[in-house]
């Protein structure tokens, strides 16, 4: 039996509205079913709370978000790396197990996955160690295998990165690459503009809540199409 397909995701008129004022939107857009997109923008400008939308954690004030099948099955096929993971009070291994015990596997089995997962991820040595205790880079690295252990259709990621130094920033890509080569759409936001040039197949560019500018990622970093776009990736402070 063929599983449908959750994408693309349809945003239409779609905003998210704050203590009255709208902080995103309205926004129209389609997320293709393929590609590692790269969420980029000034400081402020909206990108965390687009990925938000997209995932479904922020109510709407208008406007719809779709899927290709009903949201409570689209919900159930993606998952959402937070810039600063939250680890439950549990060793790594259980941290990692927990996902696949929620939805029905047997104990024995999540523990199984996660630790193939830990040995793919390099973290196998501190599986029984208290998950709390890890390091910002391996806290990454135990969320990204947390998310990506169920085997999600979509991934969302708010700059991952974000506090992480050169090494933990390359282990926390190559697993990144890993997931997208064997068939996880990838949507992250990061404000490293060299991460963005390794990683993105496409690029959003979100400036005062909007999507200003979207395209190939080749195009966007050689030939960005608004003054907006090329003042940003020349550096200036884009208001």
């Amino acid at each position: 039996m063929v599983t449908q397909t959750i994408l693309p995701l349809r945003l239409r008129d779609a905003r998210v509205r704050k203590n009255g004022r709208v902080i995103v939107g309205p926004v129209d857009y389609e997320l293709p079913a393929d590609g590692f997109t790269i969420v980029i923008g000034p400081n402020g400008a909206g990108k965390t709370t687009l990925l938000r939308m997209m995932h479904g954690m922020e109510r709407l004030a208008s406007g719809a978000v779709e899927w290709q099948v009903a949201e409570k099955r689209a919900r159930e096929r993606q998952a959402f790396v937070f810039q600063i993971p939250v680890m439950m009070r549990r060793n790594v291994l259980e941290n990692v197990a927990y996902p696949m015990q929620l939805h029905g596997s047997s104990r024995k089995q999540a523990r199984a996955e996660a630790a193939r997962w830990l040995e793919l991820i390099g973290l196998a040595e501190a599986a029984e160690r208290p998950a709390p205790v890890l390091s910002g880079g391996e806290r990454q690295k135990l969320a990204l295998a947390r998310a990506l252990i169920r085997k999600p259709e979509i991934l969302f990621l708010d700059e991952p990165c974000a506090s992480l130094d050169g090494r933990a920033m390359r282990e926390i890509e190559a697993v990144l690459q890993s997931a997208h080569s064997e068939g996880t759409r990838i949507v992250m936001s990061t404000h490293d503009m060299g991460q963005a040039r390794r990683l993105a197949s496409d690029v959003l560019f979100v400036h005062r809540g909007r999507i200003h500018e979207d395209g190939p990622a080749a195009r966007f970093f050689e030939h960005p199409q608004t003054p907006e776009a090329r003042a940003f990736l020349q550096g200036d402070i884009v208001e």
